[in-house]
């Protein structure tokens, strides 16, 4: 079976090729350009180097199926489907420096961990993203903005570009471990995209070996985590990972991430009406985050996120968005615990957190019925 170029470092072309790893190099360079592998050599890469890329491999795409700009922010969703016909969701995002923006990304088709909260958790686990369909994402998304900026950034004449990636998407990141980090790595390389590690954050629902996994390889990417509630009983009804992972276990891998880089974890936390926004909730969230720092040496970047609907016609919402944001945070702050509130731009296409959702497709639902506890941590 041809290998997928774009899903190759320069090193591992060279090596599987057997050729110059500076004509790896610019074949990795012209692959993530443009899509594909020019028909002739052209002078800055030898022929016999491109014919051998060429017998190796090939650069397979996903295809957009939709595209859905919001009227409300300048957000925009993307549904790409893959070659065996499944379809997954990415969203890009503005950032506050104009021109720069961040790429949401999935890693799986669907999720085994069916966080109440999340519509791609209704959806069971299709399969895992591979490496390539992981950077074809970013690459795409960055394809577009090249050739049909937007409008105001046009006419101001700035130059777009992919500034950080968010594993935010579809899946929990984790469980595709070692694709995820090989998709890092290519995102990274130079020649490749060329995205600072530092503007890369893998974001999990708690399966702690993939975090040891994350901070033994790519030691400079951000890590997040998703709370649903620091009230162990009330997180394992939103997040069943609970069960098989404790917060506690989880917060113990994030620690070591924390101490070993010397960089804040992302804490995020979902506000459900009458289910995890009450005054103790709030404190019980204020004590963790605070006996974090005490243990770990590092406070940890406290999100607040306000519930987006997941209803999807068929199926009701099962939560309400918290009114007790400004309530919730006083409590916080009373116990000297800071909060950003995050916004979720795209909600009128269905792009805001805990939104992205496809139904899988015969052919592609593999282990959908996966209980939290048989997520593979690879």
């Amino acid at each position: 079976m041809p290998l997928a170029l774009q899903a190759l470092l320069p090193d591992e072309l060279a090596r599987v090729c057997n050729i110059d790893v500076t004509d790896a190099r610019r074949i990795v360079s012209t692959v993530h350009r443009t899509g594909g592998l020019p028909a002739r050599s052209p002078a800055t890469i030898r022929r016999a180097a491109l014919d051998a890329a060429r017998a190796a491999g090939h650069v397979p795409t996903i295809q957009i199926e939709t595209r859905a700009a919001s009227a409300i922010d300048p957000f925009v969703k993307y549904a790409f489907r893959l070659p065996d016909g499944a379809v997954i969701e990415t969203v890009r995002i503005p950032l506050e420096h104009p021109g720069r923006f961040s790429v949401c990304v999935s890693s799986q088709v669907g999720c085994a961990l069916a966080c109440a909260f999340c519509a791609t958790g209704r959806m069971g686990l299709g399969r895992n993203l591979e490496a390539w369909e992981i950077v074809e994402q970013v690459r795409r998304v960055r394809e577009e903005l090249a050739h049909d900026p937007p409008t105001n950034l046009a006419a101001a004449g700035i130059r777009p570009r992919v500034h950080g990636v968010l594993f935010q998407g579809m899946g929990e990141p984790m469980a595709n471990i070692e694709r995820v980090i090989h998709a890092i790595r290519v995102m990274s390389e130079p020649s490749a995209l060329a995205i600072d590690m530092r503007n890369i954050t893998v974001c999990t629902s708690g399966l702690p070996t993939g975090i040891r996994t994350l901070l033994r390889e790519v030691p400079a990417v951000r890590l997040g985590v998703s709370l649903g509630s620091a009230r162990p009983g009330r997180r394992r009804a939103l997040m069943p990972i609970e069960g098989a992972h404790p917060l506690e276990e989880v917060l113990a891998a994030a620690g070591e991430h924390a101490r070993a880089t010397g960089r804040s974890p992302m804490f995020a936390y979902t506000l459900l009406a009458g289910q995890n926004d009450a005054d103790e909730d709030a404190a019980a969230l204020a004590d963790l985050c605070l006996a974090f720092a005490t243990a770990h040496g590092q406070r940890p970047r406290l999100s607040l996120i306000p519930y987006n609907a997941i209803a999807d016609g068929t199926t009701p919402d099962p939560f309400q968005p918290s009114t007790r944001l400004e309530a919730f945070r006083a409590v916080l702050l009373g116990r000297g615990v800071g909060t950003i509130v995050r916004y979720s731009g795209g909600g009128d296409v269905g792009a805001a957190c805990g939104q992205l959702a496809r139904p899988l497709e015969r052919g592609v639902r593999g282990r959908s019925s996966a209980r939290p506890s048989e997520a593979p941590e690879r």
